[in-house]
């Protein structure tokens, strides 16, 4: 007699602790991505999330917490970007300081969320963000007389965010030390031709111009770039010629 209440206290108990559970991971929103730091500096801490809500329970923002600075002396938050009821996706943010919570998000505890494919930015993925009219065909940094193809890495870059700012350590080469250089996007435009964008050291790009920027679905076999440095000298007679006119 005394088994038999004991394993019916223990399933009832059983079925408490999980009723808990459900209901602590019934949030509304999924969560998809989660960074750090500020618009100039932040980090993607997703991984590091799924940690904390694995211990499922509250704790407070802080460059500790999130075990990363990417903006040492300077504020920052936790921005975290989630799919709500209606699929619709919106951001949230938590100062340093303040205490995360994470009953508002769906399987919140189990921490099986995640977009490993999100390709947005600190400003989330925008609804424009990808619909630029030229479709990029090489990048170029450095000078004229010494310059290395980019592509790959601002490929990286274009999938971290919409802008970021530019100098020698954003591709990690230094082409012409101790001169100035710039990045050149040689891209095509609505009407099929070749356009070159010019961007200096410390200048911020902006890939919202661009076609298929945040998904670095640009650059491919099939985009033929001139491969001059001075962009496509056909287009430059061509204006000439019109300007005679």
């Amino acid at each position: 007699m005394f088994k038999t209440r004991f394993a019916i206290f223990l399933m009832a108990a059983l079925s408490l602790l999980l009723g808990m559970a459900a209901a602590q991971d019934a949030g509304q929103f999924l969560i998809l991505n989660a960074q750090y730091g500020n618009e100039r500096n932040h980090v993607d801490v997703t991984n590091r999330l799924k940690n904390l809500a694995r211990r499922d329970r509250p704790f407070r923002i802080s460059d500790e917490s999130m075990e990363v600075d990417p903006d040492r002396g300077h504020a920052k938050m936790l921005r975290v970007f989630a799919r709500g009821p209606n699929g619709q996706e919106r951001f949230f943010d938590f100062p340093d300081g303040s205490v995360f919570d994470g009953a508002q998000f769906r399987s919140w505890g189990r921490g099986d969320w995640g977009d490993a494919q999100w390709t947005g930015g600190w400003n989330g993925r925008g609804n424009g963000s990808d619909a630029g009219q030229f479709l990029i065909l090489s990048a170029q940094y450095g000078s004229r007389r010494r310059h290395v193809d980019v592509t790959p890495r601002l490929k990286e870059l274009a999938r971290r965010d919409v802008t970021f700012r530019l100098d020698y350590r954003s591709f990690g080469v230094d082409p012409d030390e101790g001169h100035a250089k710039v990045l050149r996007i040689y891209a095509r435009g609505p009407n099929g031709r070749e356009r070159m964008f010019e961007y200096r050291d410390n200048s911020i790009i902006d890939g919202s111009l661009f076609r298929g920027w945040g998904r670095g679905e640009w650059a491919g076999d099939n985009d033929r770039w001139s491969g001059r440095w001075e962009g496509d000298e056909r287009e430059e007679h061509e204006d000439r010629d019109r300007d005679r006119r």
